[in-house]
This record gives C-alpha cells, structure tokens and sequence, in this order.
C-alpha cells in the first residue's frame, strides 16, 4: 500500500471520530480511565492503537522512538490541565465561578487530547510509521499492555473491555 492509499484507508474514518465513538461505547470510557488512573496509560495512545487494529494496522518499530513528542505534549499541556481540573472538583461543587473554570480547564484539556489525536494520526500517516497486521504480530491486548506503565492483574478486566468493545465496534 503507497502512502497515498494509506492516509486514505486511515481517514475513513479519522482517528479523531473513532476515538469519540468508541469512547461512547459501554465500559470504555470506564476502562480507559482506570488504565489511566491506575496504569499510567495514555487514553490517546490506547484509542490510537484500537484504530490502527481496526484498520488491521500496527506501529513499526520504527514508530515507537517518534512516540515521544506525543508524549511530551501530553506530559507538558495535557497532563497539567487535567490536574488542575480534577483539584478544582471539590471546590466547583461550592463556587459557581470555580466550576466555571473548571469547566474551561475540561474544554481546554479535550482540545489538548484533540491535539494529541491529531499527532497520532499524522504519524501513522507518515511513510513507514505503519504496516498490515501479520499473523504473528501481538495481540491487541498486548499491544495496548505496551501503554502501561504498571501492569497487574487488575488491569485485565480494563484490557478485555477495551478489546471487546474495539472489535465489535463499525463506526
């Protein structure tokens, strides 16, 4: 497959509305969060390797050493807006104007995953960022393992929705 032909498989549909729609699917959201909170998973990156699985699309090795940028700016701008979102919660529930904010600060952090989502997706469109899936290549259970930065058994369940909910999902 020529580039050509790649980014037009991969914008159908793009990353971004995937992303929207299988985060609405039963448990996704959930799973994702818990990846999130307890794993240190990238919900970017898990939505963004449930995509390529749906294209029947993997990351080349030569990917993963391109993966930091993403992740700086998730590090560097989304990170601390979540932060400051969720140390606001408490006080929201008590201040109109502190819930304004934080509603700003919620707007602002989905730009920022919007961002993300769009770096994503201009990787995998690149030359070489992506290949067919083989036989042998590894799950996507185990491709979506390589987010964690802890992996326990507790995760699992999180895994195994995320999994399900990917393969049944057509947008």
């Amino acid at each position: 497959m020529h580039s050509t032909q790649l980014c037009d498989v991969l914008r159908n549909p793009p990353l971004w509305d995937y992303a929207l729609a299988l985060y609405q699917r039963p448990g996704v959201a959930d799973a994702c969060l818990q990846l999130q909170d307890t794993a240190g998973a990238d919900v970017c990156e898990l939505l963004w390797r449930c995509w390529l699985d749906h294209h029947a699309l993997v990351p080349t090795e030569q990917t993963y050493s391109t993966l930091d940028e993403i992740r700086a700016w998730q590090a560097e701008v989304t990170q601390p807006i979540r932060y400051l979102r969720r140390m606001l919660k408490p006080r929201a529930r008590h201040a109109h104007d502190v819930a304004t904010l934080r509603d700003h600060l919620k707007e602002a952090e989905l730009l920022a995953e919007r961002e993300t989502l769009r770096q994503f997706q201009a990787l995998s469109e690149t030359l070489h960022a992506v290949r067919k899936r083989r036989a042998d290549d590894a799950s996507l259970t185990m491709q979506l393992t390589r987010c964690l930065t802890i992996h326990e058994p507790a995760q699992e369940a999180a895994l195994a929705t995320l999994t399900t909910q990917n393969t049944a999902h057509h947008p």
